[in-house]
């Protein structure tokens, strides 16, 4: 006989942390704002927005890792009807990837987390880990770097900056 338990895809421990990083993240997210959407701090750095944008398909990614042996790059077109241009296609975008992301985890067989995943550019391997490892680098460890880069770009901006793993200065409470 079969218990509910016994019957649910295994997930290992060490992901029990990319729902809390995918809300907190979509704190961020809910920050931008559509006046300065082509904002750049410097010439060579990505707009608010594009770095935005970043972020809301980087759970996408997570899911290619979770439900493909291999992404290629190459010729990848993530947004065929154009990338998000606004926080609400922002917000939308990256909800249908964390929710893409989130049910993907459930579906990997236990024995899948140690099979190879590579990601490539053309004939370009640029990551090739277990699946496990790679969800761990492009699926989290990814959202965590660009979307540290995206509250920089908020204070910059003197817009609000929500908490992420604590409050941040703009949600303290002042001294007494």
């Amino acid at each position: 006989m079969m218990t509910d338990t016994a019957a649910a895809p295994s997930r290992p421990p060490a992901f029990n942390d990319l729902e809390p990083e995918l809300a907190t993240t979509r704190r961020v997210l809910e920050r931008v704002a559509d006046e300065h959407w082509d904002w750049k701090p410097h010439e060579k750095s990505k707009s608010l927005g594009a770095l935005a944008t970043h972020c809301a398909e980087i759970p996408f990614l997570a899911s290619l890792v979770l439900s493909k042996d291999e992404f290629n790059a190459a010729g990848a077109n993530r947004w065929p009807d154009g990338p998000p241009r606004n926080r609400e296609a922002l917000l939308a975008a990256f909800d249908a990837a964390a929710a893409a992301a989130t049910g993907a985890i459930a579906q990997v067989p236990g024995n899948a987390w140690t099979s190879q995943w590579k990601l490539k550019m053309g004939d370009q391997v640029f990551l090739d880990l277990p699946r496990a490892a790679a969800l761990r680098v492009l699926g989290i460890n990814h959202l965590v770097h660009h979307r540290a880069q995206l509250t920089v770009y908020l204070r910059l901006l003197d817009i609000p900056v929500p908490s992420v793993y604590g409050p941040s200065a703009d949600e303290m409470a002042p001294p007494k």
